[in-house]
């Protein structure tokens, strides 16, 4: 008998309550051993004016059990409430999510029958560090954050998945051909790390064309790795080439936490009905057994729900009259794994799960790398009558620069526009005007106060700056055109 734990369960909003419930119903007939402590998040907790969607109490909850299952929830309309799912990631460090996607025909009905593709998503860093702030009139921006830690941490998680699941292949999806600083730094640890796994293959995809491979190809891909925005679409794009974005579970993982759901959203418009599909948190419950040690369980509940899915015993999303015996609801979906339990599918695939899987990361503090400032980046709103950028180069090079920082250049959006620039180029209000020194000497803080002293005195409204480094000698920083 497996022994008892303890996990963190939420409801949720919308159909939430109904999939939770059909959810721990098969659970505990099965007799996994969990006791579940309940909290409350999502909508009420919101408008109670808790920003985030979770209380403080709950928090301490989730904080002492390791194991969080939770059914979605609904964020209100309106500006200033919080993603609890962001918050629950990044505050618990769950760096890695991880989304299977498996085809299930004729019963589910895809193109690609025989699709097993497992992404790896990055959960903490990239444009979900939710930072932006607008700087002009015209022009706002969002900060893109990409580590080195947390990089080679997601991709060492994704070998060692793949090793633990016996799986053949390892790809890698990044812009890396036009953000070469942060989608570069990301391919450069994946392909360092993929040499220390020479028993699983590894290549690599543009995120753009890797994005129409996971539509068109999904058969040739096995487990991806990617950055975190990413991972969000081709998850997406991959529930819908699989069959149902309802059938599809997610595990969130982190070094002593982990959580657990489906990835589909709180469908408001059908709760109370009885016709939601259970499915998608039911296979993110069975994740969560495999995490806990309970392969035993995990592999019992896989099996009788395939068996369900054979038997043609379907909810209404995936109920077709051709292929389907009988239209049931969310109960009585729930009533059919459990009276099969036990029972192995003899048309699909039948699941089997290690009980020794475990999945380890060790990543250790490298040293710090050798930084020189060389220049700035010095960001100004400036309208102008004309919007020439001429005028405002001409009179950075005459009045702002300094004995140490000269401007070299002016671009508009990332398009040079000074010098030497191109009149139908469009411009707004935001402008980046990079100084160096000419001579290429190391500079000081010092030298950049000095400068935006300067461009303030010639009667400039600096907005943000942008040091620009050698780490170890090597650039750091994009270059722009003639550059």
């Amino acid at each position: 008998m497996s022994k008892t734990e303890r996990i963190t369960v939420a409801y949720g909003d919308g159909i939430g309550p109904e999939i939770m419930d059909a959810t721990i119903r098969i659970m505990d007939a099965a007799e996994v051993g969990l006791d579940y402590d309940v909290i409350e998040i999502g909508e009420k907790v919101y408008k109670a004016g808790h920003k985030s969607g979770i209380s403080p109490e709950s928090w301490e909850i989730l904080r002492n059990n390791p194991v969080f299952l939770k059914a979605p929830i609904t964020t209100p309309q309106g500006g200033g409430y919080k993603s609890l799912n962001v918050t629950i990631r990044k505050s618990l460090g769950l760096f890695s999510n991880v989304r299977p996607f498996r085809a299930y025909p004729p019963y589910v009905p895809s193109h690609f029958p025989h699709m097993d593709v497992v992404i790896v998503r990055e959960n903490e860093e990239d444009l979900y560090a939710g930072i932006e702030h607008q700087q002009t009139s015209e022009v706002v921006q969002t900060l893109k954050l990409v580590s080195e830690p947390g990089s080679e941490k997601i991709i060492r998680y994704a070998f060692e998945y793949a090793r633990a699941y016996n799986r053949k292949k390892v790809t890698c999806m990044t812009k890396d051909n036009i953000m070469k600083h942060t989608d570069g730094m990301f391919h450069n640890v994946f392909n360092k790390i993929a040499k220390e796994y020479p028993d699983i293959a590894a290549d690599h995809w543009i995120i753009d064309i890797g994005s129409a491979v996971v539509a068109a190809r999904p058969e040739s891909l096995d487990v991806v790795v990617t950055l975190n925005l990413y991972g969000d679409v081709i998850s997406d794009i991959a529930a819908e080439v699989a069959g149902s974005v309802g059938m599809a579970g997610s595990a969130n993982i982190g070094m002593n936490h982990a959580m657990f759901e489906a990835i589909h959203g709180s469908a408001p418009d059908i709760a109370g009905q009885n016709i939601a599909n259970p499915s998608g948190l039911l296979n993110g419950a069975t994740m969560m057994l495999v995490q806990l040690g309970k392969a035993d369980k995990a592999e019992l509940i896989q099996n009788a729900w395939l068996k369900t899915l054979e038997d043609g015993i379907h909810t209404a999303d995936i109920y077709r009259s051709q292929r389907s015996v009988e239209r049931v609801g969310t109960k009585e979906f729930a009533d059919a794994v459990i009276e099969r339990l036990g029972q192995k599918p003899t048309k699909l695939k039948a699941v089997h799960y290690d009980e020794n899987v475990q999945i380890k990361i060790d990543v250790k503090e490298k040293p710090a790398m050798k930084k020189e400032l060389v220049g700035v980046d010095v960001f100004i709103d400036w309208r102008g009558e004309s919007r020439d950028a001429n005028e405002i180069g001409d009179r950075l090079l005459n009045d702002a620069s300094t004995e140490n920082l000269k401007l070299k250049l002016i671009s508009n959006r990332g398009v040079l526009v000074y010098p030497n620039g191109l009149p139908e180029t469009f411009k707004t209000d935001h402008w980046r005007c990079r100084f160096t020194n000419p001579e290429g000497k190391v500079l000081q803080n010092s030298d950049v106060i000095e400068l935006l002293q300067s461009v303030q005195k010639a009667g400039f409204d600096f907005i943000k700056t942008e040091h620009l480094y050698h780490f170890d000698g090597e650039r750091a920083y994009s270059l722009s055109q003639g550059e």
